[in-house]
């Protein structure tokens, strides 16, 4: 099965946003978000909360529309239905009674994205494998928290670090699980 991977901008304060869901404190160019949309390209599909979603409606997307076209892309919602012509599936059904389908059925790693209540689940549920942080120098005491107030069941190994000129931080973490099994 192919891993989770949680891959995020946050603040030195835990948040991945500011008041009012202000995300305009975290670059928009340089080396760090080079190396995000490299890896980028390596995800085949992206999964998201509705409130993620949504989100994107602020930057063009429209409705229906796959923010990331060259993956497939999954919204988790008890409320949005887009229809049959969608560009995105929506998935009512609770994530811990699909997640081992849909990580069976990818052809690569699979994007998290989002983060607050919906990434906490995952935490929660243990269905995280890879933990990948954009820390930004700033503070951003702001409304969403990067798992929404949830922690981890056990310790995180730190893989990988890169520091930039800028202040920026990169981290990798894998969760206890992927560290010993290779995967989950």
């Amino acid at each position: 099965m192919h891993p989770i991977i949680y891959d995020v901008a946050v603040s030195i304060d835990g948040y991945i946003d500011g008041p009012n869901g202000d995300v305009s404190a975290f670059p928009e160019e340089g080396p760090i978000v080079e190396d995000y949309f490299a890896r980028l390209a390596n995800y085949t599909c992206a999964i998201m909360g509705r409130a993620t979603y949504e989100f994107g409606y602020r930057f063009g997307l429209q409705p229906g529309e796959n923010p990331y076209p060259h993956m497939r892309t999954f919204v988790f919602s008890n409320s949005i239905d887009f229809g049959v012509d969608s560009d995105v599936e929506v998935i009512k059904d609770p994530i811990a009674e699909v997640i081992s389908d849909l990580k069976r059925e990818q052809t690569g790693p699979i994007y998290l994205c989002g983060g607050g209540k919906f990434s906490g689940a995952f935490l929660e549920l243990g269905l995280i494998d890879i933990i990948r942080l954009k820390r930004a120098p700033i503070i951003l005491s702001g409304d969403t928290q990067l798992f929404g107030g949830c922690r981890p069941k056990s310790p995180l190994i730190c893989s990988e670090t890169r520091e930039y000129d800028n202040g920026y931080l990169f981290q990798e973490f894998l969760t206890q699980q992927r560290n010993k099994f290779g995967s989950s």
